[in-house]
């Protein structure tokens, strides 16, 4: 048997993908008997209730009056390291390369090469960040110092090493749906808030950042709904929703449209929605879209960066080149409007989410990195996925 690790988390604690995956996973990990310390700015929003073996240490910034900006990242560090020392940390698990691996890399200098670091790669950290020359070498130490380096899709691998010239193993390790709380719920009479029985309800979950384009949303709604008789919800709030509301009164849409803003449930939610819509000029791995797929829930998408790899085209969903809403929307209305073909969809869907993206698979690949960075021989149990 395996010994049991004390793990610290970093993460973005607020919402967001990559706080959601971090959090979800440290508490899966404290169910398998793992001691998890959570070291953020506050705490993570999908914690939920206690757990013995969950703890949470709070970041807190010096603000001394010398400093213009107060230093989260050193102040991150040096907690880190203090935590890491008190509680005989095993290793560091950081999600966002900036600042959270160049954090973990002070640390362990501060403590020793005793404490290990495992890097996991989300998305903008590469997409975004990278491309900024003033922090390209920053986030290539941050990788390049780190014990184990992941990414939530093959298509985020491909662009780290090319952005990069990052040549170290990268792990492949898809985020994942926790089949327990992620599967179709009985929603038929809070459905009846939002739309009549014969009515369809397509959805849009999201922080509506411009890389979303939600505008899109808006455009393939207006085809789809001159043809089926439906509503659109629109989940989160974000930079471009102002400019989504002005656009949705031009378009006359208003009646058609409801905005529910952000939500910490979202299982119950999606499983309201017959399609999800999720258009996105660059998504590293589109978990929005995954756990639509957990609750029977197809996907009407582009083809940007890792939704290939998550959504399978023609069985789960429909994929059109970034842009093309006409594609989109005729996809729409196809599932919307063949009772047969929608059912098929959302049984391959619920399939999928929970054989190929279960929560006990992923968590099993995320230990087996833990034990290897360590050196340790570790016989994990079989993982079967039902």
């Amino acid at each position: 048997m395996a010994r049991k690790l004390k793990i610290g988390i970093t993460c973005y604690p607020t919402l967001g993908g990559s706080g959601v995956v971090a959090t979800e996973l440290g508490k899966l990990l404290a169910e398998r008997g793992h001691e998890i310390h959570f070291i953020t700015h506050s705490i993570p929003f999908r914690l939920g209730h206690f757990n013995k073996n969950i703890f949470f240490h709070e970041v807190e910034v010096n603000d001394y009056y010398v400093f213009r900006y107060p230093p989260y990242d050193l102040s991150l560090a040096s907690k880190m390291a203090q935590v890491a020392k008190m509680e005989k940390l095993d290793l560091l698990h950081v999600h966002y390369a900036v600042p959270h691996a160049v954090c973990a890399h002070l640390a362990k200098q501060m403590i020793g090469d005793e404490l290990k670091t495992v890097t996991t790669l989300h998305g903008t950290d590469i997409t975004v960040l990278a491309q900024d020359e003033s922090l390209k070498d920053l986030i290539r130490l941050a990788i390049n110092k780190s014990d184990a380096v992941t990414a939530v899709s093959q298509d985020l691998i491909q662009e780290t090493r090319k952005l990069l010239d990052i040549t170290k193993p990268i792990d492949l390790t898809y985020n994942f749906v926790d089949k327990r709380i992620y599967y179709p719920r009985d929603v038929a009479s809070l459905r009846l808030d939002y739309a009549s029985p014969n009515e369809k309800i397509l959805m849009h979950i999201s922080n509506f950042r411009p890389v979303k384009r939600v505008s899109d949303v808006i455009e393939i709604f207006q085809q789809v709904a001159k043809t089926v008789p439906s509503k659109l919800l629109l989940v989160g709030e974000g930079p471009e929703l102002s400019k989504i509301q002005c656009k949705i009164r031009e378009m006359g849409l208003e009646e058609r449209v409801v905005f529910l803003g952000k939500q910490e449930d979202v299982a119950q939610i999606i499983s309201l929605a017959d399609v999800l819509l999720l258009p996105s000029e660059k998504e590293s791995f589109g978990l929005v879209a995954l756990e639509a797929m957990a609750c029977g829930v197809p996907t009407i998408g582009s083809t940007a960066g890792g939704i290939p790899e998550l959504v399978t085209h023609g069985e789960t969903g429909f994929l059109s080149p970034i842009g093309d809403v006409n594609s989109m929307a005729a996809n729409a209305i196809r599932l919307l409007t063949d009772e047969k073909l929608h059912q098929q969809f959302k049984e391959a869907c619920i399939f999928r989410a929970c054989h190929d993206f279960c929560n006990d698979r992923i968590t099993a690949e995320y230990e087996e990195i833990y034990y290897r960075v360590l050196g340790m021989e570790a016989e994990l149990p079989a993982v079967v996925c039902e």
